[in-house]
């Protein structure tokens, strides 16, 4: 991708607006659009589901699988948690009632977390 003032002496390459180092050398999570998306402007949900046979999950909505690495979040819950998990879609499950130390563990990588 050529740069500001490309083919002159003054050409620059295109910089992340948050980083500002080149776009090839950009580690910011990106969604699918290409924008910066940050964990804190994502808006995550944690809520309890009940499930059949009476069994309860915890349920993380709001993540984008694009911007966000689910399965190293998911590792992070389930080591926190001393419990399983799996993704289904872009619903991260973390087994039993959860929710305090799901939301707190979320808060510190930076999410902006609703318990419901």
């Amino acid at each position: 991708m050529p740069g500001l003032f490309h083919g002159t002496s003054l050409e620059r390459p295109v910089t992340c607006e948050v980083c500002e180092k080149p776009l090839d050398a950009c580690a910011c999570p990106r969604d699918a659009g290409g924008r910066v998306t940050l964990p804190r402007d994502q808006k995550v949900t944690v809520r309890l589901e009940k499930r059949g046979k009476g069994k309860v999950v915890t349920t993380i909505t709001g993540l984008d699988p694009a911007a966000s690495d689910l399965k190293a979040i998911l590792k992070t819950l389930k080591s926190a948690c001393g419990s399983g998990g799996t993704i289904a879609g872009s619903v991260i499950e973390v087994q039993g009632d959860q929710r305090a130390a799901v939301a707190s563990e979320l808060l510190k990588s930076g999410y902006e977390t609703k318990v419901k």
